[in-house]
């Protein structure tokens, strides 16, 4: 029986290990092998969305899912503690540990194994192998403790750089944002808006890395309810995808590299939350670009005649383009409740700037089919 106790003592410390050192130090792939905080995403947020859709008011339910990234990772480090605890107290027991004030019980073992872990004391056991366990496992915790310190403002500087550039759309592309809108409020000299159309496959490449880095980061809600990481990235795609369809020179040259860094970022974050099968079954949001948006979005085109030949772009074109990212797009959107963008910007909200925040009115766009049950 003790042999047994020490064989899952030891299979329990190594998986935690391995998993604590995957999402805190190790900048990771796409692929990766099993993973207990995979694990444990996948069984907690499934509950989470469920009774999100159940609440009636959008503001309501984006301020509760809002709560799920932090508490999130605040529980995954507390079950790495508790995990490495049962596994020393495991290993501890099967040693015969014999402590200095107490009897030898399993239930002392997990109290010794807390309080070395934590670095309040050693127990200060007699036999010399639990003297050795106790010293690997102080310095266990030292160490672990000073990872997370260290790690969590790595974390939040991470979530900063994100939300800054996407708190820059609201006065350009209104919130939530829009290609309509973007279009609209574009730079007049090609040269300008080649330059914003590059800070955006910056943020592009950024945002791909954190997220591969820290996938906990995509369930970190944005600061404003009518605001989301994904609705800005596809926003900005679909103007990569209307400007590379018709301007000319280095401006489109630049919108198919923004383009691009878009649909990778898209195509790789899809495949970190394991949604390969369900982008490829997905044929993205057929209604979200109607006949009415793409009569306004040439419209607006038109109206730029020194940037842009509005006669390139046309649905069969656009279409094409739309196919090698929305699938992705919308397998994110049903995951993790944020909606995708509308081609044109909503003229009846207002931007937050120039709101109040008792002025905003619901937003219920910023949650996917929040009613439905996926």
């Amino acid at each position: 029986m003790r042999v047994l106790a020490a064989i899952l003592g030891v299979i329990i410390l190594a998986l935690v290990l391995v998993d604590a050192f995957n999402t805190l130090v190790l900048a990771r792939r796409t692929q990766h092998i099993f993973r207990i905080a995979r694990l444990y995403y996948r069984m907690t947020w499934g509950p989470t969305t469920a009774i999100a859709r159940r609440i009636q008011s959008s503001k309501g339910r984006e301020a509760f899912l809002a709560i799920y990234g932090p508490l999130s990772m605040l529980l995954l480090i507390a079950l790495w503690a508790v995990a490495l605890i049962t596994a020393f107290g495991l290993v501890q027991w099967s040693a015969g540990m014999q402590p200095a004030a107490m009897p030898g019980t399993f239930a002392n073992d997990l109290y010794l194994s807390a309080s070395t872990l934590f670095t309040l004391s050693s127990g200060d056991p007699q036999n010399p192998v639990s003297k050795v366990i106790a010293a690997t496992q102080a310095g266990l915790g030292f160490g672990f403790l000073g990872l997370v310190v260290s790690y969590l403002p790595v974390l939040y500087e991470s979530f900063a750089k994100r939300e800054s550039r996407i708190s820059m759309l609201d006065a350009r592309a209104g919130s939530p944002p829009s290609a309509g809108a973007l279009l609209q409020d574009c730079p007049v000299a090609a040269d300008n808006f080649e330059d914003e159309l590059a800070k955006w496959e910056e943020w592009f490449a950024q945002l791909l890395e954190n997220q591969l880095s820290f996938p906990m980061l995509g369930y970190f809600r944005s600061q404003h309810s009518n605001q989301a990481w994904l609705t800005a990235l596809v926003a900005v795609v679909d103007c990569a995808a209307v400007v590379s369809l018709c301007a000319k020179n280095d401006l489109q040259r630049q919108a198919d590299l923004t383009f691009a860094m878009g649909r990778h970022a898209l195509a790789d974050i899809a495949v970190v939350f394991g949604l390969e099968k369900a982008s490829h079954g997905h044929d993205g949001d057929a209604d979200r670009l109607t006949e009415s948006d793409f009569a306004a979005l040439q419209q607006v085109l038109r109206e730029h005649p020194a940037l842009f030949d509005a006669s390139l772009c046309t649905p069969s074109r656009l279409k094409e383009r739309r196919k090698q990212y929305e699938p992705q797009a919308a397998a994110l959107s049903d995951h993790f409740l944020m909606a995708l963008p509308s081609w044109r910007a909503n003229e009846d909200s207002l931007v937050n700037w120039k709101a109040s925040m008792e002025n905003r009115s619901e937003v219920p766009y910023a949650v996917s089919d929040p009613f439905s049950e996926k």
